[in-house]
């Protein structure tokens, strides 16, 4: 019988972890899942959270669970670090407060922090008693890349989940069972996705996200006869394909509270408005961070045929444009390229302006690859 573990790609042991816990009413106040970015994580802590809040152990098929899936539940709260390094002091002390008021629909809640590895002392330490003894209502879900990275307060008041790393090539195969892709599309989404399944499983079903990775493509092949106009013209264009799923979330959002408002008190439509706001920063992050890795496993091919292994190219469906690419550059040249496009994806992180950091990279990605050979720069 299915519920909502399936979703949890990639990760067995852990699937039958959590199952146990639910169905054994075993499940701990607090939980550290640590693993690398596309281990499947987030997927596991929204399947557990369902798990915790669904009168059936997360069924997958019921309303809850399927508010939980959409990302629309009020009792399940995602937080990311709101600081440029890391977590605030006030923001933790925010998210302590809101675990002693009431859930709004549920009978428990569940908090979702993410890049616990970014929890300073200070920010930890007013975190700490909240950790160790929260309300008996609250499930606190953190997540962190690795045990090491994260304040040894933290993992000792935490049980700690260790989620492996999933090889691209295995990540393709588990793509291409779950979703009827082919191997090829199945590996072009691990690609543009960073390695996480979940994610590749969403592009691959959204044609305005397929769209939207094909032009990524062509701009980066129009680099080499690109002006400096033509790179800013580019670099707004992306931003404004990147983001155009921000309002398909916020028409969501607004129909939510609207359809609940008449039934809720104003301090619950305070929390879903805050929980809202802090959802479409997540999610602006998440596809700048995908356009990122789109521009990274392109550059990854080009930096593949430089090196002359041609057969390790992902990108096949524009393979002529990395083979035009890889004629102008050598490898270090390609590897600052590459650079530029992490820089980038680190930079958003710390609050720079997308539209900056994409100019920033596509300039620098410009200058690697072609140098010289770029037409005489426009005047801006």
């Amino acid at each position: 019988m299915s519920d909502v573990f399936d979703g949890v790609f990639g990760q067995p042991q852990v699937r039958e972890f959590l199952r146990a816990s639910v169905s054994g009413d075993r499940v701990s106040h607090a939980y550290l899942f640590t693993g690398p970015a596309g281990s499947n994580k987030t997927a596991a802590a929204y399947a557990l959270a369902a798990a915790v809040l669904c009168e059936h152990d997360g069924c997958g098929t019921c309303e809850v669970c399927q508010r939980v899936e959409r990302r629309k539940h009020p009792d399940v709260r995602y937080f990311a670090p709101e600081g440029a390094a890391g977590y605030l002091v006030e923001q933790v002390r925010e998210i302590v407060a809101d675990t002693a008021l009431a859930p709004i629909q549920a009978q428990r809640k569940v908090y979702i922090l993410d890049r616990v590895d970014l929890l300073g002392v200070q920010a930890a330490n007013a975190f700490l008693k909240t950790l160790e003894e929260p309300p008996a209502d609250v499930v606190l879900i953190l997540l962190g890349r690795t045990r090491e990275a994260v304040l040894p307060t933290i993992v000792s008041r935490c049980q700690v989940v260790p989620f492996r790393h999933i090889p691209p090539q295995e990540a393709a195969g588990i793509l291409v069972q779950n979703t009827g892709a082919t191997m090829e599309q199945a590996s072009i989404a691990i690609q543009s996705c960073d390695g996480s399944i979940t994610k590749a499983a969403a592009l691959l079903r959204s044609r305005d996200r397929m769209v939207f990775r094909a032009r990524v493509l062509e701009v980066l092949s129009s680099l080499r006869n690109a002006d400096d106009l033509d790179v800013l013209r580019y670099a707004a264009e992306l931003l404004d394909g990147a983001k155009a799923p921000l309002d398909a979330v916020r028409r969501v959002q607004e129909e939510a509270l609207e359809e609940n408002a008449d039934f809720l008190a104003n301090s619950a439509v305070r929390q879903i408005e805050a929980r809202n706001k802090r959802e479409l920063s997540a999610k602006t992050l998440e596809l700048i961070g995908q356009l990122a890795a789109i521009v990274r496993s392109w550059l990854r091919d080009v930096l593949m045929v430089a090196s002359g292994t041609p057969e390790l190219v992902v990108n096949v469906d524009c393979r002529t444009a990395i083979e035009q690419a890889a004629a102008s550059a050598d490898a270090p040249r390609i590897v600052a390229a590459l650079t530029a496009a992490e820089e980038m994806k680190d930079a958003i992180a710390y609050n720079v302006s997308p539209e900056t950091c994409i100019d920033v990279m596509l300039f620098e990605i410009r200058e690697a690859l072609y140098g010289s050979s770029c037409p005489n720069r426009a005047a801006i």
